[in-house]
């Protein structure tokens, strides 16, 4: 993610100092780091950069409805283009109203630079109107924050940010400017000479940890490449498939990865974790080497930490040093740029084979293509006339195809998207992964379609996580953003619920969404009605709004949809309440307890009678 980093000033330029207020040094700045697209809402403290961000030809501002809808853009727009995305606020409210999507960018490693407006320099500490310690709130949620109440720094701040986003391990760079410092007169100085002595993130791989990790990935038996969304961010999917057919390893790709590496691929074992596929999970509990790139070992996807992958040797390659050994200590670490690791790694299993190295892993895939044929991700049927959420997502993806960007939100909906869709390209699956923020997929799938017009973006959305951020529709209606929306429409937090099915005795409280009055303490739904009804609540906010409730008018309904392209569209897909999603690794549990479907625990040769 270095497109915008690469913007930044370089050396034999034409220098220029133009004498302007700080707020046109702040728009002439992010001209200069080749920022695009700015997605924001004004506000007193911020309002003086509204003023010539109107005069700009080169920076697109989108007004969103929300805050956090401004974030999740940046994010999405962030995610699907390789670009810094940009949000804006101002102080107070609008500023605490970016730390969620700040906090989501900052656990998924999205490059993002949020501005906000502060408070006067002379009044910050005051407790004064709309003032928010703003610095001091995103501090743990930022790779690094500016509060700036000199003018003349703006231009050496805005640049530094941009690098710093992209840069190393991408993540979210706030600036807070005093509504004072954008008011006063200054002089804009470009290029700029950054300050950032102690920020020299480690790019090259050693080449001693190379030799050592084509070693141990040559002489395993049972190897797995555990790749993570760190291989997307580094551009590096292309070097991983010709390691994956070089070695002929098994490769599994993380939530954050998926499209890393083809899912139709011979040698791909789909997604471990949680709800991963029962061949990607048990491959990393019975492998003897895991070979991690760009990834760190998040709970989700190790269960029971003690008790994962317990035979295996670790090589865990990651450009962010304090990743490696926190969860799970490396037999052999590597900080480097996965790009670059991938690289230089294939030479050195080149090496091997040239010396007379021969893998062997036909026993490995004899019992991994046992654990794939035998548990392959499926469903439970529907009861007859209801559609069936996978069956729904599935069919969506089959008819837009690969190309497509997909935006998810968070909770079942998410899981079976990243089940029953087939990603073939890295950069077209977005979503929430590290927070598991709901409400996230609107305001991406709007941000990832204004950085990439021309490309069809699907948000596949639960009716929980719509109700939370569904008003950036309007956003997109007004600023020509034609998304789909797909509704996975089931009346209740489906994932709590399941979570209540299977944990606590089938006590539905506070998950049913559509419910009318309560008749002993049991939410009934309201006969005859949608509350909200999301086909008149789209067509309210200027979209199209679409319902499909049975499996034979699917498709007719998906293909109209997908020829409505002059506004947004948005599909209620009615699917029944009972559907679940497997497999599952139960919270707390070891992955060794996966089940393939309710009471169904898969047969790996090691069950007691």
């Amino acid at each position: 993610m270095t497109e915008q980093a690469a913007a930044a000033p370089q050396r034999g330029e034409t220098p220029i100092a133009e004498p302007m207020t700080g707020a046109q040094s702040l728009i002439r700045s992010l001209e200069a780091v080749g920022a695009e697209t700015v997605f924001g809402i004004p506000g007193g403290a911020i309002l003086p950069a509204y003023d010539p961000l109107m005069d700009s030809t080169k920076v697109r501002h989108i007004l969103v409805r929300h805050e956090q809808g401004a974030g999740h853009a940046a994010t999405g727009y962030a995610q699907a283009t390789g670009k810094v995305g940009v949000c804006m606020a101002t102080s107070g409210p609008g500023a605490t109203n970016l730390v969620t999507p700040i906090a989501d960018a900052y656990m998924d490693s999205v490059p993002i630079v949020a501005i906000t407006g502060q408070v006067a320099s002379a009044a910050i500490g005051t407790d004064a109107f709309q003032e928010a310690d703003i610095c001091g709130i995103t501090m743990p949620i930022t790779k690094h924050n500016y509060l700036v109440t000199d003018p003349s720094e703006i231009p050496r701040v805005i640049a530094e940010a941009f690098h710093i986003a992209a840069t190393g391990r991408p993540g979210p760079v706030l600036v807070d400017i005093a509504k004072d410092a954008l008011q006063a007169r200054t002089v804009f100085r470009w290029p700029v000479e950054q300050q950032l002595p102690g920020y020299r993130p480690v790019t090259k791989p050693h080449a001693k940890q190379i030799r050592e990790a084509a070693r141990m990935l040559t002489s395993a038996k049972r190897p797995v490449l555990y790749v993570g969304g760190g291989v997307i961010k580094a551009g590096a999917t292309a070097e991983l498939r010709i390691l994956a057919e070089l070695t002929g390893a098994p490769v599994v790709t993380t939530l954050m990865a998926l499209g890393a590496f083809p899912d139709t691929h011979d040698q791909h074992l789909g997604m471990p974790g949680m709800h991963g596929s029962v061949a990607a999970v048990t491959a990393l509990q019975k492998s003897d080497l895991l070979f991690a790139l760009g990834t760190r070992f998040d709970d989700r996807v190790t269960g029971r930490l003690d008790g994962f992958a317990p035979l295996a040797k670790i090589v865990h390659a990651d450009i962010d040093p304090a990743e490696i050994g926190k969860n799970r200590i490396a037999d052999v670490p590597i900080v480097g740029d996965a790009r670059e690791i991938l690289a230089d790694l294939i030479q050195a299993v080149q090496a091997e084979f040239a010396a007379g190295t021969a893998v062997d892993y036909g026993d490995w895939w004899v019992q991994l293509n046992g654990w794939r044929k035998t548990y392959p991700v499926g469903w439970d049927p529907a009861p007859d006339g209801m559609l069936s959420p996978q069956q729904v997502i599935e069919r969506i993806g089959q008819l837009v195809g690969p190309d497509a960007i997909y935006a998810a939100g968070v909770g079942q909906h998410q899981m079976w998207a990243s089940q029953f869709l087939t990603f073939e390209k890295p950069a077209t699956w977005l979503n929430s992964g590290g927070a598991g923020t709901m409400g996230y997929a609107v305001p991406a799938a709007m941000g990832a379609k204004a950085g990439m017009p021309d490309t069809a973006v699907w948000a596949i959305d639960g009716d929980g996580c719509f109700q939370m951020t569904n008003q950036e529709l309007v956003t997109c209606a007004l600023n020509n953003i034609p998304i789909k929306v797909a509704v996975i429409n089931n009346g209740s937090l489906g994932m709590v619920r399941q979570w209540q099915t299977l944990f606590y005795d089938q006590r539905y409280s506070n998950t049913v969404l559509h419910s009318g009055p309560e008749h002993d303490g049991i939410a009934q739904p309201a006969q005859g009605t949608r509350i909200p009804d999301f086909v008149k609540l789209s067509e309210a906010m200027g979209c199209y709004g679409l319902r499909c409730e049975r499996p034979e008018d699917l498709d007719a309904v998906i293909q109209q949809a997908m020829a409505l392209n002059d506004a947004p569209v948005v599909i209620d897909f009615i699917v029944h309440q009972d559907a679940m999603v497997w497999p599952m690794v139960a919270a707390g549990t070891s992955n060794d307890e996966i089940l393939a479907a309710r009471n169904v625990r898969p047969d790996f040769g090691d069950n007691e009678e």
